[in-house]
Parts: structure tokens; C-alpha cells; sequence
């Protein structure tokens, strides 16, 4: 029995019941799709279906306020996720009247749909024959065939799409292309596969080889960056405080922060004593005293931010000072929302 067939009759037994699995509607599968990037289905999904309620279409989401869709999105990270579906939804009503594009080619040119996107729903919706490549795929593939050509090289990016291409079932391309990814998702995972009870076992080249976790291959250039951040609570008479939104090109975009004061290494309560009027203007001295005495490590892809929260009590009544009680309603970084969760008054 050929590749895809195998894979299929797997997928018709093994499927997980996902809400998207029952729509072709491209908004739905385009949601869907963005919300999983580098996110498990068991975290993704109760964000889909938040997602659903309140923007039910395309128009509902591009009439939202950025912040609403951010405060929405909070806790999935790579937020920049968030801020291209919020502006794609604005480019499919302004420019395609709520429709999304039917092509492969078409869908390519929304903001934040890459190869990847555009083929899942270009096939799911569609029909259209246009192999889908995530890391689910990568794996499978590259475990079968042995394939060692590293899947993060722009030559793998090209040979997996291919092979890809050659082994797809083209008369059956919706339920092959979800197939392939749950096979990958729960057969043939990145851990511990059950390569036992695999329908692929009798010709899968890297368990012949018993090379199951050395594939795919990888080149490493991921360096991480340690950075030290030191986060100014300021607490008024009236019980306010100080947020800033992020700005720029770096991580956490348009979320909001308590004042920040980035060093080069970690502080200790005389160095923040002497340092915190870089970026805070109270008139007097305050009382200072740190909230958590080891720091908070907050790992990212590429960095790791080493984080102390610094409790800053003022007798001067901040103009634009934010209620504790409203923080709640802020888009923050998870970083930040659990200290909001911890913090007493």
C-alpha cells in the first residue's frame, strides 16, 4: 500500500474531533491556522473557540480594536501572530470584501500567510492540490525517508516541499493534508513515537537505521541572549500605578509594561535606588524593596529574560496613574499578568 493511503486510513481511525475539521470556511481555517503556528492543539484550542465567540466572522474581527484582539491573544506569545491577524482581517474586508482569496497564489499575498498557511488553506477549503509542510510533515518525511538534509536550510525548505508534492494524495488533498500533520502530531511525534503500532514501520528508512530521534536534522543558529529586566511597580496614595505601552521593533509590541529598567547584569536594591530615575520622575525619595528576591527566568526562542519586580511606594500622586483593579483590562506579557495575579496591595 502506497504512502498516502496508509496515512489516510490512519488519520480515518485516529482523528482527533478539532471544530475546524467540521468547516471549509476560510476565515475559520485561516484562524485556526495562525493560532497554531508553534502553538500544541490542547493549548490553541480553547483560544480558537474564544476567538469564535467573539469575532464570529472576518468583519467582526477587523472592526475590533487592536488592543481587544491582543488582550484576546494573551498568553500564546509570538504576538506578532495577533497583530498580522487583526491587519489581514482589515485587508480581506477593505480590499477582497470579506472574501478570502480562492488560490494558492492569492492567498500568499495577505500579511503573515506564508507557504505554509496559504497551502492548508488553499486545500482544506479549496480543494486545491497544494501540499502543506509544518514541522509535523518535516518529521514524518524526513523519519521515512531518511532524509538528512537540515529542514531550517532554504535547500530544505525546497526539497521538502517537493517530496512533499510527489508523495500527497491529490484526489483526497483536504483529509491528506490534515493526515499527514495529526500522523505527525500523535504517531509519529517528536518523542517517544509509538513506531510499534506505526502503519509505516516496514519501510520507515530511520527506524531501520534506529536513527528515530536524530531526524529531522537541524542547522543551529539559535544563540540566546540573556537580558535583565528590572520592572518598576510604582504604588500611589490612591493605590495607582504607572503602565507603558511597547513600541518598536522588538519583542511584545503594543502590550503594555510597568516602566522598565533594562541593565547589563542583575541589580541589587542600591543599584536600582540610584538608577531608577532613568526612566521614573517622583519628586522625593520612595521606599523600595523587591517583590520576588530570585529573579523570574522567562525563556523565549532567543532570549532569556532574567526579571525582578521592584515594588517603588511614592507619596506623590501620579496625573496618569492606572487603578490596579483596571490592569486587567490591559494586553500585558504573561510575564507581567502573573505578577498582576500575585501582587497584593
Amino acid at each position: 500500500m502506497i504512502f498516502s493511503l496508509k496515512i489516510l486510513l490512519w488519520y480515518q481511525k485516529n482523528k482527533r474531533n478539532l471544530p475546524w475539521r467540521k468547516t471549509k470556511d476560510p476565515y475559520r481555517i485561516w484562524l485556526s491556522e495562525i493560532i497554531l503556528q508553534q502553538t500544541r492543539v490542547a493549548q490553541g484550542l480553547p483560544y480558537y473557540e474564544r476567538f469564535i465567540e467573539r469575532y464570529p466572522t472576518v468583519w467582526d474581527l477587523a472592526n475590533a480594536q487592536e488592543n481587544e484582539v491582543l488582550k484576546l491573544w494573551q498568553g500564546l506569545g509570538y504576538y506578532s501572530r495577533a497583530r498580522n491577524l487583526h491587519a489581514t482581517a482589515k485587508i480581506v474586508v477593505k480590499e477582497y470584501k470579506g472574501e478570502f482569496p480562492k488560490t494558492y497564489k492569492g492567498l500568499l499575498k495577505l500579511k503573515g500567510v506564508g507557504d505554509y498557511t496559504a497551502s492548508a488553506i488553499a486545500s482544506i477549503c479549496f480543494d486545491i492540490p497544494e501540499p502543506v509542510v509544518d514541522g509535523n510533515v518535516y518529521r514524518v518525511l524526513a523519519r521515512y525517508y531518511g532524509v538528512d538534509i537540515p529542514i531550517n536550510s532554504s535547500k530544505g525548505t525546497r526539497y521538502f516541499k517537493e517530496l512533499a508534492r510527489k508523495v500527497m494524495n491529490t484526489e483526497q488533498i483536504r483529509d491528506y493534508n490534515q493526515a499527514i500533520m495529526e500522523f505527525g502530531a500523535i504517531q509519529c511525534a517528536p518523542k517517544n513515537p509509538d513506531c510499534t503500532g506505526c502503519p509505516l514501520n516496514d519501510a520507515c528508512l530511520a527506524l531501520k537505521r534506529n536513527q528515530i530521534g536524530e531526524f529531522p536534522k537541524k542547522i543551529n543558529k539559535t544563540k540566546v541572549r540573556n537580558r535583565y529586566f528590572n520592572y518598576l511597580v510604582v504604588v500611589d496614595p490612591k493605590n495607582r500605578t504607572l503602565l507603558q505601552q511597547r513600541k518598536g521593533k522588538g519583542i511584545w509590541q503594543n502590550l503594555w509594561e510597568f516602566p522598565l529598567l533594562e541593565s547589563k547584569e542583575d541589580m541589587d536594591v542600591h543599584e536600582l535606588e540610584r538608577s531608577f530615575n532613568k526612566v521614573l520622575t517622583i519628586g522625593e525619595t520612595p521606599e523600595i524593596y523587591s517583590f520576588n528576591s530570585e529573579n523570574i527566568v522567562h525563556k523565549l526562542s532567543h532570549q532569556h529574560l532574567y526579571t525582578k519586580f521592584w515594588i517603588i511606594k511614592t507619596d506623590t500622586f501620579l496625573k496618569e496613574g492606572v487603578g490596579f483593579n483596571e490592569l486587567k483590562d490591559y494586553p500585558v506579557p504573561v510575564l507581567i499578568a502573573d505578577f498582576i495575579k500575585t501582587f497584593k496591595i
